[in-house]
């Protein structure tokens, strides 16, 4: 799932679509979330929740939201604790702003730093969520 997310960012998805293209590809969640993702780029366009988290919590809440016709079915909330836990170890914020900190956007170096948290937050949602799980 990283390496899909990752080809996705590079064809120029933004840092949200990639995660839920990603996603999709895998089966996790339907396709129209993706239309949804679209606004989530660039935390939200203005720096605030990382896109890739963001798209990451989309598939979480689709797997394990309300409404959600999976049997033994775990809170979204836990789940999305736990993949904001998971990411903080590495990274101590979620904020776009923070997590490109001096780096110029459109730069090759912030594509490269958003590219690699594309690639952390599909791995990450990946071991969290494995196989579409309804």
């Amino acid at each position: 799932m990283k390496d899909k997310a990752i080809n996705y960012y590079k064809q120029g998805y933004s840092c949200s679509e990639s995660v839920i293209c990603a996603a999709i590809d895998e089966g996790l969640c339907d396709k129209n979330l993706l239309a949804v993702a679209t606004a989530f780029s660039g935390g939200m366009s203005s720096g605030c929740l990382c896109g890739a988290v963001a798209g990451a919590q989309m598939v979480l809440g689709s797997n394990f939201g309300k409404g959600n016709s999976c049997q033994n079915q775990e809170s979204a909330r836990t789940k999305a604790k736990e993949f904001i836990d998971e990411f903080k170890q590495n990274h101590k914020a979620t904020c776009c702003k923070v997590l490109t900190a001096g780096l110029e956007f459109g730069s090759p170096e912030r594509k490269h730093n958003c590219t690699n948290l594309v690639g952390e937050c599909s791995e990450i949602l990946g071991k969290m969520v494995g196989t579409k799980i309804c």
